[in-house]
């Protein structure tokens, strides 16, 4: 799998620029991470399990921390810093982003929100999904 040789936090435009030693270069959207988080609280724990992510359009990123030699961990104006972005990860998202950008406009359609729709509040007492 190719590995990056370059990454850039582009702060005013909200993007993550990563190139790769195999000469692809990706712009990725801070809200294409954000709601594509590779974490349990996005994923969640199996197949079916996932929580649609909304009102991430003008997410910033406050840090990025390497983890090893296989991957980053943002962290996002929105509190989130849970994901755990491999190199893997990041190619299929840059490469990938038209795909994945239509796959969430579908499940935010089939939900009946937008992109900008508060994220609802945790029930109270709630602690599991």
């Amino acid at each position: 799998m190719p590995q990056p040789t370059e990454i850039t936090v582009h702060q005013f435009s909200r993007m993550l620029e990563v190139a790769f030693d195999d000469g692809a270069r990706f712009q990725i959207p801070f809200e294409l991470m954000r709601v594509y988080s590779p974490s349990a609280e996005v994923m969640g724990h199996g197949p079916g399990q996932e929580t649609l992510q909304t009102g991430k359009r003008d997410v910033q990123m406050l840090g990025l921390e390497p983890v090893g030699h296989y991957a980053v961990r943002p962290a996002f104006s929105d509190g989130h810093d849970s994901g755990l972005f491999t190199w893997d990860y990041l190619y299929r998202l840059g490469r990938d982003q038209a795909q994945l950008w239509a796959d969430y406009e579908a499940r935010l359609a089939a939900a009946g929100v937008t992109r900008d729709t508060p994220m609802p509040a945790p029930a109270a007492g709630c602690t599991s999904h």
